[in-house]
């Protein structure tokens, strides 16, 4: 084969490699925006279920005219004041523990790395619970103890897992210890306060939507406005930093700040919906994973991940509202039916492999 031929069937073969990694890219992000849209109209249609059905079941229709400056006294204090604030708060919440943990799985690059299992809910519930019971703290003032107890805590396990750098396995371990001994503080200070207001506590500690108002909602959104822009930037690091440590830092890519900066964001996000509703378990743990199924091949998958947590909580809080009659179960209690048995599902899968212990 003479040269020039040689070179022609070169770059033919070269063009249709471009073509067909344009269009695996292609695919994919079809793929991406059809699974995210399908999830938004799902969070949308539960959305709309919750604000009708209730003691007092509205029409669709009645509802959407209530949202638009309608109807009439009843119905504007039932949707407005009752089921709105709540069910934008589940959206909220679910959204923040759905993009935290699908932070803290990809950057420490472990299913196990959630931040209800590694302790940051822990710290904020120790803190949370010992302020209220301890020291009658309320309001806002709680919220903000349960933010700071998220954050001391996230910081005392990067800490404690520093070794020249952080490996996820050891942050995991370490984590996990930690939630243990906060977890610890809590039963404590709940054994030596009263009965009832130990009661209100356990609630609380169980991740509840019941009887949140726009006085959760609104600090919720501000600092949901001001978190997630700030996630967004720092998972520029993201993809470096799955690669590892040694491909990262190659490719120019501060790994310890860039890292930091995403755990950062991510406890403050497991801190403000912890503060908001209590520490609702395994909905960051499964919302990730959920995510990236439905779209392999996309990474980290964050936007859906957090879409994935708004649906989770909001079919959650439903099923919480009415799957007893004239019982509202705490909306923990059935993230909790969901999650704990992928639990223990993931960690069958890893002794199989013979990397569970």
């Amino acid at each position: 084969m003479s040269g020039p031929t040689a070179v022609s069937v070169e770059k033919d073969r070269l063009a249709a490699a471009v073509r067909e990694v344009a269009a695996v890219r292609g695919r994919g992000r079809r793929r991406s925006v059809t699974v995210a849209t399908a999830l938004l109209v799902a969070a949308v249609a539960v959305f709309g279920l919750s604000l009708s059905v209730g003691d007092m079941v509205m029409p669709i229709g009645k509802v959407v005219d209530t949202l638009l400056g309608g109807g009439d006294g009843g119905s504007q204090f039932v949707v407005l004041e009752l089921r709105l604030p709540r069910a934008l708060l589940a959206v909220l919440v679910g959204a923040a523990f759905g993009l935290s943990g699908g932070v803290f799985q990809s950057v420490l690059r472990n299913p196990l790395a959630s931040p209800d299992l590694i302790g940051i809910s822990a710290g904020a519930s120790a803190v949370a619970v010992t302020a209220a019971l301890l020291f009658q703290v309320s309001g806002l003032a709680l919220s903000a103890s349960a933010l700071a107890g998220s954050i001391a805590a996230g910081a005392a396990i990067y800490l404690l897992a520093w070794r020249q750098g952080v490996a996820g396995q050891r942050l995991v371990l370490v984590g996990i210890g930690v939630g243990m001994g906060l977890s610890s503080v809590v039963w404590y200070v709940m054994a030596r306060s009263d009965v009832t207001d130990a009661q209100e506590a356990f609630r609380w500690l169980a991740g509840s939507l019941n009887g949140r108002s726009w006085n959760q909602f609104w600090p919720m959104a501000g600092a949901l406005a001001l978190l997630v822009p700030l996630t967004a930037l720092a998972a520029h690091a993201l993809r470096p930093l799955q690669l590892g440590d040694d491909a990262a830092a190659g490719l120019g890519t501060k790994v310890e700040t860039g890292r930091l900066a995403l755990l950062g964001c991510a406890t403050a996000l497991a801190g403000v919906a912890t503060a908001a509703a209590g520490p609702v378990g395994f909905v960051a743990f499964v919302a990730a994973p959920i995510a990236r199924r439905l779209v392999p091949g996309r990474g980290a998958a964050l936007p859906h991940a957090a879409l994935t947590g708004a649906l989770l909580v909001l079919v959650a809080d439903f099923a919480a509202q009415h799957l007893l009659p004239s019982v509202q179960l705490p909306v923990g209690v059935v993230t909790s039916i969901i999650g704990a048995p992928y639990l223990l599902l993931l960690l069958a899968r890893a002794n199989r492999v013979g990397s569970g212990g």
